[in-house]
């Protein structure tokens, strides 16, 4: 949340033509009385694409799969792994793990609500004091029986009450080992694994002892190049040939268009912060961006010139 909203997902698919992007979660509610036009906004290049959604009503669920397949998702995904305390009290996120029954029942709502879209779980491996080797097998039984395939599993405990968000993404122990155990004792559904992965290596690692996928948050979010420029090859495509400068070029045009209707710069190179990173020049980078994007006015200049001293930097290097 907060983090990959439209302009950060076009920013990734030019990085990665086959990566599945997701949305930012948004909860029902908010879709069915709020500005529903503004939180479903995609481009068309970010296909594939999935919407995340919160909730624990299933009639509601139901009308936002509806909304969501009229917007032209790819994929419909519901949250029971957020553990904020706003989350909580909202009755949905981590804390439907407790409640396999109502989960199942949003499932099946939004599975038959569903016109297209495939509508898939993200979950965690258990929360509290639950014992996630004997919840967790239990859980995905009742919930695949309401007609869901395919479930990403953040392998970490989510602890309600005591730990921060942040520190829920980071404390907890991760048991990539049960999540492995789920999917050899079920081959029939897609089993995807979330939390603590940091490279592209890392990913393939799980991938190729048997997993249908991983999704990765943060690393790639704050390394893009480091994730997505290579995650094509897993997919039968070259080794990337797409540079952090070429990216940057090719952002430009969607970042004028932003700009001429009235957008603001630095709602968009916030996101792009990271392209260089571990690479010479980085530094200059993201200082310049940091430092003039959220000027009035600011322009794509600013880009521009953050983009020279950061080459002619990598070019004194070569030298060098």
């Amino acid at each position: 949340m907060d983090w990959t909203d439209r302009h950060c997902r076009y920013l990734h698919r030019l990085i990665s033509k086959d990566v599945l992007l997701y949305t930012e979660m948004v909860t029902a509610p908010a879709l069915i009385h709020g500005d529903a036009d503004r939180l479903l906004e995609f481009n068309d290049l970010e296909h594939p694409i999935a919407l995340q959604l919160g909730g624990s009503n299933p009639n509601q669920l139901a009308q936002a799969t509806r909304m969501g397949c009229d917007a032209g998702y790819d994929e419909i995904n519901i949250n029971i792994g957020c553990p904020s305390d706003r989350v909580q009290s909202g009755r949905f996120g981590a804390c439907l793990m407790k409640e396999p029954d109502l989960v199942a029942e949003c499932v099946r709502a939004m599975t038959d609500a569903s016109t297209g879209a495939e509508i898939t779980v993200k979950c965690r491996i258990g929360v509290d004091d639950q014992e996630p080797h004997e919840i967790l097998p239990k859980f995905i039984e009742k919930v695949s029986n309401s007609g869901v395939n395919s479930f990403t599993i953040h392998a970490r405990k989510a602890w309600l009450s005591g730990l921060s968000p942040k520190q829920n993404r980071d404390i907890p122990p991760l048991d990539y080992e049960l999540v492995h155990k789920i999917k050899k004792s079920r081959p029939d559904l897609e089993i995807i694994l979330n939390g603590g992965l940091q490279t592209f290596s890392d990913a393939v690692k799980q991938i190729n002892r048997g997993l249908d996928g991983v999704m990765i948050g943060r690393v790639a979010y704050h390394n893009p190049m480091e994730i997505l420029a290579y995650a094509d090859t897993l997919f039968g495509h070259d080794t990337p040939s797409k540079t952090p400068s070429n990216i940057v070029r090719e952002m430009l045009p969607y970042i004028q268009s932003h700009l001429d209707l009235g957008g603001r710069i630095n709602q968009i190179t916030r996101h792009m912060l990271g392209l260089f990173a571990g690479q010479i020049g980085a530094r200059i980078w993201k200082r310049t961006l940091s430092e003039e994007a959220h000027i009035k006015g600011a322009g794509i200049d600013v880009i521009e010139r953050a983009l020279t001293a950061t080459l002619r930097l990598q070019s004194v290097a070569q030298d060098g």
